[in-house]
């Protein structure tokens, strides 16, 4: 039996397979070796019932996810795992690997994840070649779940947010100033509290403050990852991953056009994808 898990900060999906059929479908908790720990992802393994069901039967895992961009964060995944799944070769990526898979499969492209954060890379068909990007919900993640949170909450605290959607703001979310600021700059994953606004946005697609912002974020995006990517390998296709990619794909589609990108392919979620890949090869 495999196992593929695509991780984000928000929660990491779960295939479980054998002999080409799939054995289990599931999400957990995300699994960010920023934010946890080796004991915190046992913890989070030992409370899910398919994986206490199938550990001893799972002898490969491949796992991507959000915060696996060095040796030694992507050995705390490892420890953990190993220390759960006690049959298991396990392999560890980050989560820009998972999307170029997915959507690049064997074929060289231009591969951009937005989704609670944001990254891109060029995939030559077989490994990313590393770049500067990626530098988390603080010093980037432009376009990303994160970074239309804290438009909407600095909109929210200058009181710069046009009226109608303060109203709609208020009546769906925590409002209380100190409460907010204690989440973002006192409690444990911020980027997560951050990201959990994409649904306002989502709600309000239509809203022409809502568009103007996820464009904003996409023209962000776009301008400093893409094009540069663009320039460097005239050509190639540039894909998408991520849930925002693919909830303002019309937005996504329409900013790109506007700075001569054409897009060839907007993914939502790359498990699906990452699964038949590594059935392949089982």
């Amino acid at each position: 039996m495999i196992a593929v898990v695509y991780s984000g900060s928000n929660y990491a999906d779960w295939r479980l397979a054998e002999r080409g059929r799939t054995v289990a479908s599931f999400k957990t908790s995300g699994i960010n070796p920023y934010f946890s720990d080796e004991k915190a992802i046992l913890q989070l393994l030992n409370k899910n019932i398919n994986l206490i069901h199938h550990a001893e039967a799972i002898k490969r895992i491949y796992f991507f996810g959000a915060g696996a961009s060095s040796e030694e964060l992507k050995n705390t995944i490892i420890n953990a795992f190993a220390g759960f799944f006690k049959f298991a070769r396990i392999t560890v990526q980050h989560d820009i690997e998972a999307a170029a898979i997915a959507c690049c499969k064997n074929k060289p492209g231009i591969i951009c994840i937005c989704g609670s954060g944001s990254n891109a890379a060029w995939y030559d068909g077989k490994k990313i070649k590393p770049n500067n990007y990626g530098l988390g919900y603080i010093l980037a993640d432009e376009g990303s779940g994160n970074w239309l949170g804290k438009q909407l909450l600095k909109g929210y605290m200058s009181e710069t947010l046009p009226a109608d959607i303060r109203q709609k703001f208020v009546r769906k979310h925590e409002t209380d100033r100190k409460v907010i600021l204690d989440k973002v700059y006192r409690q444990k994953h911020p980027a997560l509290y951050l990201s959990s606004f994409s649904d306002f946005f989502v709600d309000n697609i239509s809203e022409s403050y809502v568009k103007n912002t996820v464009k904003a974020g996409f023209e962000k995006l776009i301008k400093t990852y893409i094009i540069p990517l663009t320039k460097q390998y005239p050509g190639m296709p540039v894909h998408f991953a991520g849930s925002v990619a693919a909830n303002f794909q019309d937005y996504l589609h329409e900013t790109a056009a506007e700075n001569g990108i054409s897009i060839e392919y907007i993914l939502k979620e790359p498990i699906n994808n990452l699964l038949n890949y590594y059935q392949s090869k089982n």
